[in-house]
């Protein structure tokens, strides 16, 4: 039996909050072995990439699902910004410090951009990977934010034929843009980055660009209203993970503009809906277990801090080295133990408090007087 619309939105859905660890560790993982190669493997040269789409999906789905009647657009934008910004100014300023203390050179342009979460914005090899470089993504996540509001009243209008229609628009936005970018965007080429013919600013119209990155986002938003509607078919967890994880194998062996383009979204947004749809219908999840929750929760606060640890870890313990797999191994588990309790940290004394003290205005957090009895509720509740 479907439930509706008012039965389902909001409902709790652990099983997308276990996932949101796994996505964040197959960044960690391409960031350690394929980046700075504390192990040298090829098998995670594509997780980062497939990492943040599942971010990007994840958010259109979880803000749609968690709209609230009556919300606004300001009371939106408070929940989220409080949610991303007090964590990215620790970690900026932590960044600052470690490149003060290794004698690195700043930008005006890329720090600015940084601080603001403009960085994604600026198609300049210095400027999007600046400071704690994996804040660029979140220069995309507050674009998303800023439009949310108005893509789902537009969304919220349309029947579940057009949605889907919707949908297949936006896959395909994802597997024409590297052609855009391959025809339309020029630029010098960087001879390090795939086989040396790819310049920057394609990279970046697919990668970085935010109202590009949207179209992933947006699928995520049109997956949550279908599943509000009980227009998508029920998909079991087991058949869907195989998807997502055939889907990898599929990314890893495209050309490098889809490897790394929101294509990745085609194989993982079914994976979001499955996760979503087994725990509305309480069966069977193993993202749902207690600890895989809980790292869940500091997903966010280990996504921050997991760039600036891998980066300077290896740069005093591994960088020049000769080690061992073994050697290598285990201090890839040792920044991960590191991580682990620097997200712990962060999102235990920032991340809560903050969430807790400006998540909420306090007129909407202020318990509304009872109504006198000769009292219209209408005009009570207005």
């Amino acid at each position: 039996m479907t439930s509706s619309p008012e039965q389902t939105r909001g409902a709790r859905l652990p099983s997308l909050t276990g996932l949101r660890f796994l996505a964040a560790l197959l960044v960690f993982a391409f960031h350690t072995t394929w980046q700075t190669r504390f192990v040298d493997t090829p098998v995670f040269e594509s997780a980062g990439f497939y990492g943040v789409t599942f971010f990007f999906v994840l958010s259109g789905f979880v803000l749609t699902w968690s709209a609230r009647p009556g919300d606004t657009a300001p009371k939106v934008w408070r929940r989220r910004v409080v949610k991303i910004f007090p964590n990215h100014l620790v970690t900026f300023a932590v960044a600052g410090v470690l490149m003060l203390a290794t004698a690195q050179a700043f930008t005006t342009t890329g720090t600015l951009a940084n601080l603001f979460l403009l960085q994604a914005w600026i198609p300049d090899l210095t400027v999007p990977n600046t400071m704690n470089s994996v804040s660029w993504s979140l220069s995309c996540e507050l674009f998303f934010y800023l439009t949310f509001p108005w893509i789902l009243r537009l969304l919220n209008r349309f029947s579940a034929r057009a949605l889907w229609i919707t949908a297949g628009v936006l896959v395909a936005v994802t597997l024409l843009v590297p052609l855009v970018s391959v025809y339309l965007i020029g630029g010098q080429p960087l001879p390090f980055i795939s086989d040396g013919t790819l310049s920057f600013e394609q990279i970046w119209f697919v990668y970085f660009f935010p109202p590009v990155r949207a179209a992933e986002f947006v699928l995520g938003v049109v997956a949550a209203r279908l599943v509000l509607e009980g227009a998508w078919p029920r998909l079991g967890l087991a058949p869907a993970l195989l998807v997502a994880v055939g889907g990898y194998v599929v990314q890893a062996n495209v050309p490098y503009l889809w490897g790394i383009a929101g294509t990745a979204a085609i194989w993982l947004t079914p994976l979001v809906v499955a996760a979503a749809q087994a725990d509305l219908q309480l069966t069977r999840s193993p993202f749902r277990g207690r600890a895989l929750v809980r790292l869940g929760e500091w997903s966010f606060a280990f996504y921050m801090v997991h760039g600036l640890t891998v980066t300077y870890l290896h740069r005093y313990l591994v960088d020049g080295r000769d080690l061992t797999p073994l050697a290598g191994a285990g201090l890839l588990v040792l920044a991960l133990a590191v991580a682990l309790v620097l997200a712990w940290a962060l999102f235990t004394f920032v991340e809560t408090p903050a969430v807790r003290r400006f998540g909420v205005s306090r007129r909407d957090r202020a318990p509304r007087r009872p109504a006198p009895a000769s009292q219209p509720l209408q005009e009570a509740a207005e």
